[in-house]
């Protein structure tokens, strides 16, 4: 037995990385009962972040003594890594994260913006975290773009062999993070400003998505061509040639319009604001700090 129980641990070493987490369904689905989850947290070798929630601490904390938060990366990417959820990190934070957060307000602080084919864990709200993981269902924004088939397009996307930021499929971008170099899947910029826009005006301000959309010269119009015509949402369309019309980029003139469905019908999306007839849609009179 204790032969057994010492091929066990090995496993989970082997198979949990250091800093990541997952829950106990995931651990007993894996021959590791309660009493051996209550042992291996006793001796260290697993730390319990929350009821039923274990991370395997990295080996210098328990050198160093050293107290290392529980980290919204660290959960993403368990998640992402681990427990093979279809989640990747979108909108406004996959801007931030890819350069663009001198564009944007401090507002959105405090908060990490994820979407998934799936609703995330229930224990993922049990984490004391610094930072609110704000889950959108991106199934409601994109068709025929399931995160999960995305995801699985990426060589080598738990052994990765450089640091940085390379491309997946389905407007999903790649970045490493941490001492490890993890892999954080994300939204591409083309993928992130169309969620970003889904949020506009509730959540996000003309002003802001204004401010963003001037800074987007480098776009990729095929990655964009196949995003657009998969979007569901006809505000987000307009919305997103209604910005880019007014900053006139290069990548502008090389999109296919007549296979991206604007719909029909005016979409009042601003009261009191002035109605843009190409686009049948109202917007600010003003794009300042305040709209």
């Amino acid at each position: 037995m204790e032969q057994q129980n010492k091929g066990k641990l090995n496993w989970l070493q082997h198979n949990l990385p250091e800093g990541l987490v997952v829950d106990s369904a995931w651990l007993q689905g894996r021959g590791y009962s309660s009493a051996l989850r209550s042992k291996y947290a006793a001796s260290g070798w697993l730390e319990q972040v929350a009821r039923g929630v274990y991370r395997r601490p990295a080996a210098h904390l328990q050198t160093e003594k050293e107290d290392e938060r529980l980290r919204w990366q660290n959960v993403v990417i368990s998640l992402q890594m681990v427990l093979d959820c279809p989640l990747i990190v979108g909108g406004r934070t996959a801007l931030e994260l890819q350069g663009f957060a001198h564009y944007l307000s401090p507002k959105g602080q405090g908060e990490v913006h994820v979407y998934g084919d799936a609703p995330l864990p229930t224990w993922v709200g049990k984490l004391k975290l610094d930072t609110r993981l704000v889950f959108h269902n991106a199934k409601k924004l994109f068709r025929n773009e399931p995160i999960a088939s995305s995801l699985g397009q990426g060589a080598n996307l738990k052994t990765p062999e450089h640091s940085g930021t390379d491309s997946l499929g389905g407007g999903l971008a790649r970045q490493t993070w941490g001492q490890w170099n993890w892999p954080l899947a994300m939204s591409s910029p083309e993928r992130a400003i169309l969620e970003l826009l889904d949020e506009v005006p509730e959540r996000e301000t003309f002003h802001q998505a204004d401010m963003l959309m001037e800074g987007l010269r480098n776009l990729s119009p095929r990655r964009l061509q196949n995003l657009l015509v998969n979007c569901r949402s006809v505000k987000v369309k307009r919305l997103f040639f209604w910005f880019s019309e007014r900053h006139n980029h290069a990548w502008l003139p090389k999109l296919k319009r007549k296979e991206i469905d604007l719909g029909s019908g005016k979409r009042m999306l601003v009261r009191g604001g002035k109605f843009d007839r190409k686009f049948n849609i109202t917007v600010p009179e003003k794009l300042d700090a305040g709209g």
